[in-house]
């Protein structure tokens, strides 16, 4: 198996560690260390890592001042906990990006926040809610072939024919 560990440069790694698990309903941990730390699934896979700026001798970790943070990525999370991730979004920012809404390719439901740093999220359910409607019927027994129907063409098939 192959895992992505996406890190993100940020000023305040133990303020930005207590906005994530915030925001995905973790308990509250302090990260590794001072300039590094990882946001985990329940699992232990790597969410997020969070670098402070500076900290190594990494080119495109070195300064916020060189590029915005974020040019160029979007950091997308799927949840299974979708209602509560929107609560819990609301707790920590006093606007969003894009309010709530369905995507049209995934057919989800999402909605874009942007962190401490500036960087944008967007958070969209691991999948489509059921529908609620009635449930699918099935197709009505006369669109389906009977033996019934076998009968009838063989009664047509007998039948005098009129001339004209």
């Amino acid at each position: 198996m192959k895992r992505t560990w996406t890190i993100i440069g940020v000023s305040d790694v133990a303020g930005s560690f207590k906005w994530y698990q915030s925001l995905f309903g973790q308990p509250e941990t302090p990260p590794g260390h001072d300039d590094f730390g990882q946001i985990l699934d329940t699992d232990g896979t790597v969410l997020l890592c969070l670098h402070r700026w500076g900290a190594h001798e990494h080119p495109s970790l070195m300064s916020p001042d060189e590029v915005s943070p974020g040019n160029g990525l979007l950091l997308f999370f799927r949840v299974d906990d979708f209602d509560m991730a929107l609560k819990r979004a609301r707790a920590v920012v006093t606007r969003f990006e894009e309010e709530p809404h369905v995507n049209p390719n995934t057919q989800t439901p999402e909605f874009s926040l942007r962190d401490p740093d500036g960087y944008y999220l967007t958070i969209s359910a691991l999948s489509a809610p059921q529908r609620q409607g009635p449930a699918r019927r099935r197709p009505s027994k006369r669109l389906q072939p009977t033996k019934a129907r076998g009968r009838i063409r063989k009664s047509r098939e007998t039948r005098p024919r009129l001339r004209a």
